[in-house]
Parts: structure tokens; C-alpha cells; sequence
């Protein structure tokens, strides 16, 4: 009876070593090449995103999928320091023209040549900016910037986005507990 309940108590735990390796491969590949957790930190995405909310990143998509596109919230390594991260919103594609006078958006491409004026609808008014930019981007560049205008440090300030900088975007975000969403950011009414 002894050597039974010894021998139960041995394929416990065997049980338990196994899962938890099993458990603990599976969370690494996981956040090495699926998902990563990033914490906001700083007012430029504001109201979009605050500080402290904790977002899990889709890192799959843009790898395998698709390209990210106008309006998507990205995250991403900061190309003049890759050690830190930035959160931003793309607003120019690869090989388009941004041009910025007294704060409007305005995007040049092949599909309008005359231009069209980007949808700021998401920006809170308080946050616009009234200069003035102008940047053509070259193959596998963006050009991003925080909804709140007047306080990011984007693509106005430090140049265009290159491609290979860009981690994900937000698939959920867990906290506040009160602000749980999938796809946080997310803009669907926009035509361009």
C-alpha cells in the first residue's frame, strides 16, 4: 500500500514537471514571435490611449498577413533609440506625400493626386497643432503621429517610420479593468 501511494505521488509530480515545461514553452513562443504585453506611458496618444493601460500586441500580423495601414495604431521601436517604444497612429503609406499647413492633414497619392484631407474626427480639439510639414515617404515607410497632436513626438519631429521598426499593433487592452477591449484604437468610419 506504501509503494502505491509512493508511486501515485511519483506520477504526480511527474505530471505537474511536464505540464509546467510544457506550459512555460508555449507562453515564451508566445511572447517572443505572437504577442507582447507594452504599458502606455506618456499623454501623446491621448484620449485614445492613457498612461498605465496595459495592451497585449499582436506582433503576427504585419509579419505574415498584411501591411499596416491609414489609422492603425502601432507600436514600435523608436528609431532613434530601438530600445525604447512608441505608440502612434499611421497616417501616410509607403511612396504617398503628408503635407500639414495650420494643422490640417493632407495625404497626396497615386489613387488622389489633388490630395485628400485626412480624418482627424478621433483627435480631441484641444489636442491640434496649427504648423505646418511637408515629407515624401520612400518604399516601406510611415508616417505616424500621436492623436494628441500637441503634446507627440512623431514623425514631425524625428522623420518618417521605417517598416522594420514596427512591432505590432494592440490586439486587446486588459487594464484598467474598466476599459477592457479588443482592438483598442480602432478607427472604422473613415473612408480613406
Amino acid at each position: 500500500m506504501e509503494e502505491q501511494k509512493s508511486d501515485n505521488t511519483s506520477n504526480s509530480i511527474k505530471e505537474v514537471i511536464k505540464f509546467t515545461v510544457i506550459a512555460v514553452i508555449i507562453i515564451v513562443f508566445i511572447r517572443a514571435y505572437i504577442a507582447q504585453p507594452f504599458i502606455v506611458d506618456g499623454a501623446s496618444m491621448d484620449p485614445t490611449f492613457k498612461t498605465g493601460e496595459y495592451l497585449i500586441v499582436d506582433e503576427l500580423s504585419y509579419e505574415i498577413f498584411n501591411n499596416p495601414a491609414r489609422y492603425d495604431v502601432v507600436v514600435f521601436k523608436y528609431p532613434n533609440q530601438p530600445s525604447v517604444y512608441f505608440i502612434k497612429r499611421v497616417i501616410g503609406l509607403p511612396g504617398e506625400t503628408v503635407k500639414i499647413n495650420e494643422g490640417v492633414v493632407t495625404v497626396i497619392n497615386k489613387e488622389n493626386p489633388a490630395g485628400f484631407v485626412v480624418d482627424s474626427s478621433y483627435v480631441d480639439k484641444s489636442h491640434y497643432i496649427s504648423d505646418s510639414f511637408e515629407s515624401t515617404l520612400g518604399n516601406d515607410q510611415y508616417f505616424v503621429m500621436g492623436d494628441n497632436r500637441a503634446q507627440s513626438l512623431d514623425s514631425r519631429a524625428w522623420g518618417l517610420l521605417d517598416k522594420k521598426y514596427i512591432v505590432g499593433k494592440p490586439f486587446i487592452r486588459l487594464l484598467p479593468p474598466g476599459s477592457i477591449k479588443f482592438f483598442p484604437g480602432s478607427i472604422t468610419n473613415t473612408s480613406n
